[in-house]
C-alpha cells in the first residue's frame, strides 16, 4: 500500500496541543500546525539574522563567517547587536524553532496514536544544545561562554575549551559520551549491514527473513536482540552519547576549575572514591 494512501485516514482534526484548528491541516505528506509555523518563523528570523551579522563583515568566506557571543564584560546582560545581540536573538530563535519543532512531532504522534519516542528523543539534542549556549554560560556568569556560529570559528571553540581543562581526553563524562557515540555508530551499522545484507542476496537467492537475521546473529555472537530491540538499543545508546556529552561541557567550568587539567582527577580525586581508598 502506498505511504501516502495509508496516511489519510490518520489525517483528521484534533490531537493539537495549541490552537485547536488553526493552521491543523496537511500539505501533501507535511504535517503543518501551529508549531510548524513557529517553527519555520524562527528558522527564517535566524537565518536573516545571521546573514545580516555576516553582512557586519569582515568577511563573506563562509568558512570564516562567525556569529560570536558577547564580550565576557556583557555578563548576562543584553549586548548591542553588533558587539553579540545578534547572537543572542539566534540563539532565542534556534531555540524557539528546535521546541516548536519535537511539539510539532507531540502533535503527530497524537494524530497518529503512537507514543512520543520521536520527540523524546529529540529533546536531548535541544537539552544538549541549551546546555552549551544557555545552561552552562548562566552557570558560569556570562553569554561569552556560549559557542560562536560559525564553521571554523566553532571548531577552534572546541578545541580551545577541551584544552582550556588540560584535555578533555582525561575528563570521565567525555570518556563515556564518546563510547556511548562510537558504541552507537557500531550497533546501527551492524544492524544497517545486516539488513542490506538480507534484502539483497546474490543472484538467483531469495530475499532472507528476520529469521535467518537472527540465525546470523546467534551463530556469529551468540546472541540476537531481534528487530525491536537493536532499535530500542539504538535509541538508549544515542540517548546516553547526547546526555552524557551535555554532562562533559556542564561540569567543566561550573564543577571543575579551569586551567587545572582533569588528568588530576584521575590522580587525586579518583583514588579518593571508597572503592580505591579501602
Amino acid at each position: 500500500m502506498a505511504m501516502l494512501s495509508f496516511e489519510k485516514k490518520y489525517r483528521v482534526r484534533g490531537g493539537t496541543l495549541l490552537g485547536g484548528d488553526l493552521f491543523d491541516f496537511w500539505i501533501g505528506p507535511f504535517y503543518v500546525g501551529l508549531f510548524g509555523i513557529a517553527a519555520a518563523f524562527f528558522a527564517i528570523l535566524g537565518t536573516v539574522l545571521i546573514i545580516y551579522g555576516a553582512s557586519l563583515g569582515p568577511t563573506w568566506n563562509i568558512w570564516k563567517i562567525s556569529i560570536n557571543p558577547p564580550d565576557r564584560s556583557y555578563g548576562l546582560g543584553l549586548a548591542p547587536l553588533a558587539a553579540g545581540g545578534i547572537w543572542q536573538l539566534v540563539t532565542i530563535c534556534a531555540l524557539g524553532a528546535f521546541i516548536s519543532w519535537a511539539l510539532r512531532e507531540v502533535e503527530i504522534c497524537r494524530k497518529l496514536g503512537m507514543g512520543y519516542h520521536v520527540p523524546f528523543a529529540f529533546s536531548f539534542a535541544i537539552l544538549a544544545y541549551a546546555t552549551l549556549v544557555v545552561f552552562r554560560p548562566i552557570l558560569m556568569g556570562g553569554w561569552s561562554y556560549g559557542f560562536p556560529y560559525g564553521i571554523i570559528s566553532h571548531l577552534d571553540w572546541v578545541s580551545y575549551t577541551g584544552y582550556q581543562y588540560g584535555n578533555f581526553h582525561y575528563n570521565p563524562a567525555h570518556m563515556i559520551a564518546i563510547t556511548f557515540f562510537f558504541t552507537t555508530c557500531l550497533a546501527l551499522a551492524m544492524h544497517g549491514g545486516l539488513i542490506l545484507a538480507a534484502t539483497n542476496p546474490p543472484k538467483g537467492q531469495p530475499v532472507k527473513a528476520p529469521e535467518h537475521e537472527n540465525s546470523y546473529f546467534r551463530d556469529t555472537i551468540g546472541y540476537s536482540i531481534g528487530t525491536l530491540g537493536i532499535h530500542r538499543l539504538g535509541l538508549l545508546l544515542a540517548l546516553n552519547a547526547g546526555f552524557w556529552s551535555a554532562v562533559c561541557i556542564i561540569i567543566s567550568g561550573p564543577l571543575w576549575p579551569e586551567n587545572v587539567p582533569w588528568s588530576e582527577w584521575w590522580t587525586f580525586e579518583w583514588l579518593k572514591l571508597p572503592i580505591w581508598s579501602r
